[in-house]
């Protein structure tokens, strides 16, 4: 049974599982389809605003830093250039990357919901085109100047970090990038065809194959930008999925609370307006079932006021079932603790059930082991488990069965009480059904007994405030054994004298001396 039920769970949690993801899937192929109906060409959306924020950003964080390398550059080519040339292609340069800033900041600060991106992309791309240009006017013009040792090889530098940095700037926007590079590299090729050595065209053919490069580059960094949106926006689906379950959650644990508040309103209502008539109800027909004031010469009516209070004691019964079971999960039932003898507990509620045992000629037997140390529990609390578990085992057991009742140590150095009979017993399959409230076994149902399904459950939970550990094991047609175990935490021994513990080394709680008396009524 244990692992049909294992196997059921897990299923269900599969099922879970299939059903959360075909969720995600759908809720996923939905969004796609509709990014994919919001851009004009139909594919798959490629972050436009977000790629475009990524290439204003970097340009404004390189604000400074390319005004400072082109007047480095500047600088040393007045090694070999015209002042007012250098100071011509500097001023141009500073123009253009200005212009391209000052589109950058105002695209930054607009409303993302205003923002017309196909313009803004048009605007930074012909910006990125403006300063490659100015750059590949740079290069023509140093091929015009009058040849210097070395500047062939500080232009080639110079257009490999030219192309390195707008590659690291502009990845986001392909174009961008390749309006920004390609003038730079059609003109250093132009320069060095001009110059017809080999070393010039191998130059050049280093350019094209370094152009080549920085291209592909680009192009990795931009699908690695494309893909780290990708998992943010994935992300911030689930934060939102999350957040929305964690709201579902809340309400309806706020509307548990609510419901079990007003549960508690109810229990407390029918408590005091149900029990005050049912006392009445319960007084005055004993008074009429006993005759107390006269006696009843209609044996009819004295036989309906036995069944009045037959049912109103049943009822009281059923009512206090529910209340404590309702403080049980409500977690206000409170355990008032005490030193109890276990034998002396079990004689007591097997004497109040003595009565019913008689009726259908039941055999109640007891074994106990000896000198069982005092528990640390709640005397109601175990009262009334042993109380339901033997009335239960009276109840399903035909006449002329036994109930055996024992108590002793467990192996952990607990105690135990096992209540056994041999009654029809319960099918395997309908222990758990048992074992849940106003849970009841067909056999129950077609005995017709009184119960309310009950009993067991607040067996299991009273044991469990203990810290104890509650079994049913039966089989059908072989009677049903209850197994209540309360830990070694709760049993209180009385420290043995030093002259038995001296050199023995036995436990005389567990010597020969445990003897089991056994006593028998009927």
């Amino acid at each position: 049974m244990a692992a049909q039920e294992t196997t059921s769970s897990e299923a269900k949690t599969a099922l879970n599982s299939e059903r959360a993801r075909r969720r995600r899937d759908v809720a996923k192929t939905v969004r796609n389809v509709r990014e994919r109906l919001s851009t004009g060409d139909g594919f798959t959306p490629n972050f436009e605003y977000e790629l475009l924020l990524t290439f204003a950003k970097n340009r404004l964080s390189a604000a400074l830093a390319l005004p400072l390398f082109a007047l480095i550059v500047g600088s040393i080519s007045l090694l070999w250039m015209r002042v007012d040339v250098v100071v011509g292609w500097m001023v141009f340069t500073i123009i253009a990357h200005t212009l391209l800033l000052m589109a950058c900041r105002r695209f930054e600060r607009e409303a993302p919901a205003e923002a017309d991106l196909p313009r803004w992309r048009r605007q930074m791309i012909i910006g990125d085109l403006l300063y490659g240009l100015s750059w590949a006017g740079f290069f023509l013009l140093q091929s015009t100047a009058p040849g210097h040792d070395g500047s062939e090889i500080f232009q080639f530098a110079t257009m490999l970090i030219v192309i390195a940095m707008l590659t690291m700037l502009s990845a986001s926007l392909p174009r961008a990038l390749l309006a920004g590079t390609l003038p730079i590299t059609l003109a250093i090729v132009v320069s060095f065809l001009n110059q017809q050595t080999a070393i010039h065209y191998a130059m050049m053919a280093m350019a094209i194959g370094a152009q080549g490069f920085f291209l592909m580059l680009g192009n990795q960094l931009h699908v690695s930008t494309v893909t780290m949106l990708a998992f943010r926006a994935e992300k911030d689906h689930l934060i939102s999925e999350l957040e929305q379950a964690n709201a579902i959650s809340d309400e309806a644990r706020r509307r548990a609370e609510e419901a079990n508040l007003a549960k508690s309103r109810f229990l407390a209502t029918m408590s005091h307006e149900l029990r005050t008539p049912l006392n009445a109800i319960l007084g005055f027909s004993e008074v009429m079932k006993n005759q107390l004031l006269g006696p009843m010469e209609n044996d009819t009516y004295r036989d309906y006021s036995a069944d009045i209070h037959n049912s109103g004691q049943h009822l009281l019964n059923l009512i206090n079932e529910i209340l404590d079971l309702s403080r049980i999960e409500a977690g206000r039932y409170e355990l008032s603790e005490e030193a109890v003898p276990l034998a002396e507990l079990l004689d007591d509620c097997k004497h109040m059930m003595a009565i019913r045992a008689r009726k259908k000629n039941i055999t109640i037997t007891e074994a106990y082991e000896v000198d069982l140390p005092k528990l640390w529990v709640d005397e109601r609390a175990v009262r009334q488990v042993i109380l339901n578990l033997i009335s239960n085992a009276v109840k399903f057991t035909p006449s002329g069965g036994e109930v055996h009742i024992k108590a002793g140590w467990t192996a952990g150095g607990g105690q135990y009480i096992s209540i056994r009979d041999n009654g029809p017993g319960i099918p395997a399959e309908e222990i758990p059904i048992v074992m849940q409230a106003f849970g009841q076994g067909a056999i129950a149902i077609k005995s017709a007994e009184e119960g309310t399904g009950l009993g067991l459950p607040i067996v299991q939970a009273l044991v469990q405030m203990h810290g104890g550990k509650f079994e049913l094991n039966s089989k059908l047609r072989e009677g049903t054994e209850a197994i209540v175990t309360f830990p070694a935490s709760r049993v209180l021994e009385a420290m043995p004298a030093l002259e038995e513990a001296a050199g023995t080394g036995i436990d005389p709680r567990r010597s020969a001396a445990r003897r089991m008396i056994v006593r028998k009524a009927s």
